[in-house]
């Protein structure tokens, strides 16, 4: 049911319509937006597009991301961080009429995102092995204050999550997720100042791009982290968006190395998040107890525009066996899961 993509070419063809369908290990195909073709008015196809970039940092401290995203009709620019060890959690965000402003690049693996007024400066750059995070938020928190600036490392071996899926029949889905990139640098909240170090620190990269239907759902869980021998581990599961035949997102990281799982359920208590959640591969080769210790819940409603997320911030535990039969055991990993519904 899987199928792995190995050829680069155009994310398109010349009707519009997704040339290839799959996975891959590494971005393989151009972004090539300005070929959709679901609107009889072209002009149109931009207010449904769906663009984003959400970078994620896990410390021993804390959990730090900022995103820069545009929804066609709307920009969304928002960051926010959550303290392991106190619970405190604060958000702040942005809405931006039509995305202007708004800059985001044409593939995941080069170019640059970028929003500034005159209250916040994102700036999110990437290039060949290397990519660089700035965000700078006078006014967070009161006035309190949040500034960053962090790289990742991304060596042209570390492989990644891609899938290129439909959406029904006109819609598709473009997303690439990159987990346990070495972070370093530093983020300062207030008067606290926190140094990265690679040896402790990962960030990970959503990176999205497609057309979506009007309601939307989805659970996405993410973790990036070490196991107790130094290696790095990371996780990525969803379910929920789009023609999930013949790809899905399912997968650990070992290393910086892949290893592909097929269909995930996942049991949980919806309007009960706190509660537990289980995670079990199709396939007997995951099976992986998630539980929360922070609810992260956010909310927009603008009428037709509707958006909320509840996002547990919690540990995973359990087991999962590596694609050569190796299996190995999870202990501790903090990480996320959540579930989101839309209308955008």
């Amino acid at each position: 049911m899987q199928v792995e993509l190995t050829q680069p070419g155009p994310l398109l063809n010349a009707q519009g319509q997704l040339a290839q369908v799959g996975w891959s290990r590494q971005p393989l195909l151009d972004c090539n937006l300005e070929n959709a073709n679901f609107y009889k008015l072209r002009p149109l196809q931009r207010l449904r597009m769906k663009r984003w970039d959400y970078y994620a940092i896990f410390t021993p401290q804390r959990f730090f991301s900022a995103t820069i995203a545009d929804l066609g009709y709307a920009g969304n620019i928002f960051v926010y961080t959550l303290d392991f060890a106190s619970g405190e959690l604060h958000e702040e965000g942005l809405v931006i009429p039509f995305g202007r402003g708004i800059q985001l690049e044409r593939n995941s693996q080069s170019g640059e995102a970028v929003f500034a007024n005159e209250k916040v400066s994102l700036r999110f750059k990437a290039d060949a092995e290397e990519r660089h995070i700035s965000v700078n938020w006078p006014g967070f928190d009161g006035g309190r204050g949040i500034q960053a600036k962090i790289k990742l490392s991304c060596p042209p071996k570390h492989e990644s999550m891609n899938i290129i899926i439909p959406i029904g029949q006109q819609r598709f889905y473009d997303n690439t997720k990159i987990n346990c990139l070495p972070a370093e640098g530093f983020i300062q909240y207030g008067d606290q100042r926190e140094e990265l170090h690679p040896e402790t620190c990962l960030g990970s990269l959503d990176w999205g791009r497609g057309v979506w239907e009007y309601r939307s759902y989805w659970n996405w869980a993410s973790a990036s982290g070490f196991l107790a021998d130094g290696r790095t581990i990371g996780l990525n599961l969803g379910r929920g968006f789009g023609d999930l035949s013949k790809a899905t997102e399912n997968c650990v990281i070992l290393d910086g190395i892949v290893h592909k799982l097929a269909a995930v359920h996942i049991d949980y208590r919806s309007g009960d998040y706190m509660h537990p959640w289980h995670f079990t591969g199709n396939d007997g080769r995951l099976d992986l107890t998630f539980t929360p210790f922070k609810d992260r819940t956010a909310k927009t409603n603008l009428g037709i525009i509707f958006s909320e997320v509840h996002q547990m911030f919690g540990r995973y535990n359990g087991r999962v066996v590596l694609d050569d039969g190796q299996l190995l055991e999870i202990h501790d990993l903090i990480g996320f899961a959540e579930e989101h519904q839309a209308r955008w």
